[in-house]
């Protein structure tokens, strides 16, 4: 029986052992992917890590891992036309197989969602131009225009829908303007208010899908194949 119960204490530390060891490489790992998660042709602020399942040296040892978590924030990207800053990107790589070395990485599905808040949707928009969540899947577009015949400015604020065009632009449509019986004020204030941004900055491969208006700021779906995490 004392032989017994010393295998099960030696079973239990050298288990404790294992997990110990092997949450310390997942975190070193994490670490090490964080300075490696690179998007083409943008500028990125702090990204995290998160290396799901266990044990995590048997997944090494086949060289590939069942799920990795990656959030991106602070995404900046020029691209033709005045494109929009991505505030966060989280993104979800299912089945990443490891190259050699652990040099790089590819999912071979990818799905998740980038996040534009309305203060960079109104650093997108023309100037004197500002956008706010209106409720209801809608967002409110503040103008001012110069009327030329009134002769004066005048400041209106519209319900707009918001869609995603040709695969990677975001456009903003108001419902209706008020025209107030004068002539051209629907036109002048849709110049202002309407207008169409591309998203830049996202890892090639990675397709929109959808948008929703939230109170946060505006959520665009995403899912891609065989996407490069780093390398």
């Amino acid at each position: 029986m004392r032989a017994l119960r010393v295998l099960l204490i030696m079973a239990v530390v050298l288990g404790g052992i294992f997990v110990a060891v092997d949450r310390a490489a997942v975190y070193f790992a994490e670490s090490e992917a964080e300075g490696r998660v690179r998007f083409a042709g943008a500028e990125t602020g702090s990204t995290e890590v998160s290396i799901k399942g266990f044990p995590f040296l048997t997944q090494v040892a086949g060289s590939e891992l069942d799920q990795v978590d990656v959030k991106v924030e602070d995404i900046k990207a020029s691209a033709a036309g005045r494109s929009i800053r991505i505030s966060e990107i989280r993104a979800r790589f299912h089945q990443v197989k490891l190259g050699a070395g652990y040099t790089s990485a590819t999912a071979s599905r990818v799905t998740g969602t980038a996040v534009v808040s309305y203060a960079d949707l109104t650093a997108a928009a023309d100037d004197g131009v500002t956008v706010a969540y209106g409720g209801e899947g809608k967002v409110k577009v503040t103008g001012t225009v110069q009327v030329p015949l009134v002769g004066k400015q005048l400041s209106r604020s519209v319900l707009s829908t918001v869609t995603l065009v040709h695969g990677d632009t975001v456009k903003v449509h108001a419902d209706e303007v008020p025209g107030e019986g004068i002539p051209g004020l629907e036109g002048l204030v849709r110049k202002k208010t309407d207008f169409e941004r591309n998203v830049g900055g996202l890892p090639e491969g990675l397709e929109l899908e959808g948008i929703e208006v939230t109170p946060g700021g505006l959520e665009i779906s995403m899912s891609g194949a065989d996407l490069a995490l780093t390398g």
